[in-house]
C-alpha cells in the first residue's frame, strides 16, 4: 500500500507573506484624528516588495471615501529596507514640508504604522534623504527613533 505524506509547511513564517498589507489613512473627528486601515492587494510575496508597494500606495494617496492624508504630495519613497524587526523608511524631502504639528503627527503615524503591517512589533526609522528625521516640521515634532506603534501611540497623541 501507499503512504501519501503530505510535505511539511514551513510554520509561521509562510502565514506573514500571506497577511494582507494594510495603509494608514487619516479620519477627522470631533478632537482629532484616528487611523484607519485600508487593506490592499499586493501580487509581491518577498516582504521588502510588499512594503514599497504598500508605500508607493501610501504616497499616492487615498483614492476613495473620506479618508485623508497628511503626507504632502510629490513625498517620494527613496528608500525601504526591512531587517530583523526594523524598517528603514528613507523619504524624499517633501515629506517634511507644509502642515502644523496636527498634520506632522498624522503623516509620522501613517508611515509607522504602514510600515509595519507586516509586523506590527517591528521598529521603525524614518530618513529623510538618507538621514534619520529627528526632528519634522517647523514647529518640531521631535522623533524618538525607532518608532513603533506603541511609543507612536503613547507620544504622540493624534
Amino acid at each position: 500500500s501507499h503512504t501519501i505524506t503530505q510535505p511539511n509547511k514551513p510554520p509561521t513564517n509562510q502565514q506573514t507573506q500571506e497577511q494582507t498589507p494594510r495603509v494608514y489613512w487619516l479620519k477627522s473627528t470631533a478632537t482629532g484624528f484616528d487611523l484607519v486601515s485600508q487593506p490592499i492587494q499586493i501580487a509581491a510575496t518577498q516582504p521588502n516588495q510588499v512594503l514599497e508597494q504598500a508605500f508607493q500606495t501610501l504616497l499616492a494617496g487615498p483614492t476613495e471615501g473620506t479618508d485623508s492624508t497628511t503626507i504632502p504630495p510629490g513625498t517620494q519613497l527613496l528608500g525601504l529596507k526591512r531587517e530583523n524587526n526594523e524598517v528603514h523608511v528613507n523619504l524624499s524631502e517633501d515629506f517634511t514640508t507644509g502642515g502644523g504639528s496636527a498634520s506632522m503627527i498624522g503623516r509620522i503615524g501613517q508611515v509607522v504604522y504602514t510600515a509595519t503591517t507586516l509586523d506590527p512589533n517591528a521598529k521603525v526609522y524614518i530618513e529623510v534623504d538618507g538621514e534619520q528625521l529627528d526632528v519634522l516640521g517647523g514647529e518640531g515634532v521631535e522623533l524618538q527613533q525607532p518608532l513603533t506603534r506603541e511609543s507612536f501611540e503613547q507620544n504622540y497623541p493624534l
